[in-house]
């Protein structure tokens, strides 16, 4: 995909967002990040800081729907996969120093009950990853009744453990519930 002012304006936003939250987000931030003019942003979205923050959650939620195969097709089983999808994620916040977690939680937990359209955006992005998942699973042997509890339970356990690792800086609760995860479906998943 080309990079547009429209592009930069967006993943910039996922950036901040996934830093350091909506609240403390601004407009001149957003633009200075992405290297664009200041009324860029109102012309690309009119509706401004809400607007590109919807945008950009729910581009960051389709991107992050692809960490599911990167953890699970190569690996020889799905316990082992679960083990991986979180051992990358305990990875990507080593080597962002703790600062570099999921945009659609950090803005969920910040604004659910304060901002409406950004609930819907973490909302449809939540809804869009269990119905990915399910179908994944599916597609790999897994009944649908087991594969949407599992999707259901990797999304709960991840998020959650995010937030305990950045506070703690410590990836121990991802690896934890990549291990109880994998344990816990031991027998429910085929070989």
């Amino acid at each position: 995909m080309a990079t547009t002012t429209r592009n930069r304006i967006v993943a910039s936003t996922a950036e901040l967002l996934r830093r350091q939250g909506y609240t403390a987000t601004g407009v001149k931030q957003i633009v200075e990040r992405a290297g664009a003019p200041f009324g860029s942003i109102y012309h690309h979205f009119p509706g401004g800081k809400e607007q590109v923050s919807a945008e950009a959650i729910r581009t960051s939620g389709a991107e992050y729907a692809a960490v599911l195969p990167l953890a699970f097709d190569d690996a020889p089983d799905l316990l082992t996969g679960i083990r991986t999808y979180f051992a990358l994620a305990a990875s990507h916040l080593e080597d962002s120093d703790f600062a570099d977690a999921c945009p659609i939680a950090t803005v969920a937990l910040e604004v659910a009950s304060t901002n409406e359209p950004l609930r819907e955006a973490t909302s449809e992005v939540f809804t869009s990853w269990q119905e990915y998942g399910t179908a994944y699973f599916v597609d790999r042997g897994v009944g649908s009744e087991v594969a949407a509890e599992l999707t259901t339970a990797l999304v709960c356990a991840l998020e959650g453990a995010f937030v305990i690792t950045r506070a703690t800086r410590d990836t121990t609760a991802l690896l934890t519930c990549g291990d109880v995860l994998a344990r816990s479906f031991a027998d429910r998943l085929p070989d």
